[in-house]
Parts: structure tokens; C-alpha cells; sequence
């Protein structure tokens, strides 16, 4: 069956967006139980369209009615954006391995982890940090981190192909120049106790130390082995 079309915008639907999202800020300040005449009120929309906004929002999980059905609560969608959105923090013992790593390897080091096949940063290097975290999630396969992840998935195709064939060889995955020239980084394996991929010790640095990652992805390697059990 072939897949459905994706989504397109008209003129239109930006502007309902931004109206949707300012009835859930509404609800949210309001607090649960808050009417629909009340958010009319709040924000000065026509009780039609703050009906239908509301109506939407239930539809779509992020508000849900009371069970009087007289007001409405932010749903579980929110709630799943909020936990998303929330720092992860290692733990003590994680935290120490990473600052030795840290201060052993000359460059960036990061510390992800894999989540239904998205890349969470847990723990980015604060002296060098990363270039764009947002690209990164959304265009992995520009990077050492996400080709490991894509690769580990069963993608294919020039770029995936090789960063297969350098983790057959080296045990890391590389990027080398693509996006500043002098510089490159590397992605070594995080696994859990049944030898799954979890995530990846990320490096960032000089790409002459990419390119010949021997030594680096010696280190990174048992440190990546030592944060497995702490991480997952």
C-alpha cells in the first residue's frame, strides 16, 4: 500500500496553529476545569472558534475533558512533550568517568542515548560544545552520532554504507571535514546488558585525529564499556 501523502500547509493554517497553540497556553495557565467561555474570555477569540480549537486539541490528545465534560485539562501529549523536553542527568559515577574521559582526550566529548530511534543528548560537552543539536535529531545521517544509530537500524546508501564499513573496522562511526575543514567527529557504541546499541560516546575535534581514530577509539571504547552498566 502506498504511503499516505504527506502533510502541506496553505496560507491559512499557520495562523490556526499559532491560535491552537495559544489555547493550550490558556489552558495551561487557567488550570484544569477551565471552561470554554473562559478561554474565549482570556484570549479574545468567538466562542465558535475557541470550541473548535478546543475540540481539535481533544481530538489530538493534547487537552482532554473533565469528567463533568464542563471544562478541560492539559492530555497526554503534553505531558509526553514536557518529559521530552527534560534534561537527562547522569549519574554520579557516569559523571565522574565522563570528566576523566574529558580530561584525557583533547576535543568534545558527549555522552547520547537512543530513543525510539531518535538521539537524545544526555550529557554535552560544556567547553566544546555541539555545533547544532537540532540538526542533529533531524538530519542524522550528517553525523557520526546518528550514522551509528542508522547504521545499528539497517539504513543504507553511500554515506551509511561507509560508516558501516569504518565501524567494521575501527569500532567507530566518522565524519570527517563535511562541515568545517580541520574538523571532524566519531561516534563509538554505548550498549546495554544484552549487547543492544543504548547509545554513544561522541568526539569532536581536530580531523587528522579522525581520521586515524586507532588510539581514540581505543579510549573512547572502554570508557563507552564502562558506561554501559550506568547508563542503561
Amino acid at each position: 500500500m502506498a504511503d499516505p501523502p504527506a502533510p502541506t500547509l496553505n496560507a491559512r493554517q499557520p495562523r490556526a496553529i499559532h491560535s491552537a497553540l495559544t489555547v493550550l497556553e490558556a489552558v495551561a495557565e487557567l488550570g484544569p476545569g477551565v471552561s470554554a467561555q473562559e478561554v474565549s474570555a482570556r484570549l479574545g477569540l468567538s466562542r465558535a472558534t475557541t470550541y473548535r480549537l478546543l475540540n481539535l486539541l481533544v481530538q489530538d490528545e493534547y487537552l482532554v475533558r473533565t469528567p463533568d465534560l464542563a471544562g478541560f485539562a492539559l492530555g497526554t501529549k503534553v505531558a509526553q512533550l514536557a518529559a521530552a523536553a527534560m534534561p537527562r542527568a547522569l549519574p554520579s559515577a557516569a559523571r565522574e568517568l565522563v570528566g576523566a574521559v574529558r580530561a584525557d582526550v583533547r576535543g568534545g566529548v558527549h555522552i547520547v542515548k537512543f530513543e525510539r530511534g531518535r538521539v537524545v543528548v544526555v550529557d554535552g560537552d560544556p567547553d566544546f560544545p555541539l555545533s547544532d543539536p537540532v540538526r542533529l535529531s533531524r538530519e542524522p545521517e550528517r553525523y557520526a552520532i546518528g550514522r551509528l544509530l542508522l547504521v545499528t537500524a539497517g539504513a543504507s546508501g553511500p554515506v551509511i554504507d561507509a560508516a558501516s564499513a569504518d565501524l567494521a573496522r575501527w569500532g567507530v562511526t566518522r565524519q570527517l571535514d563535511e562541515f568545517a575543514p580541520g574538523s571532524g567527529c566519531l561516534a563509538v557504541p554505548i550498549t546495554d546488558a544484552e549487547g543492544l546499541l543504548a547509545g554513544a560516546v561522541g568526539y569532536s575535534g581536530p580531523s587528522s585525529r579522525v581520521a586515524e581514530p586507532s588510539d581514540l577509539a581505543e579510549r573512547l571504547s572502554a570508557a563507552a564499556a564502562r558506561l554501559g552498566p550506568l547508563l542503561t
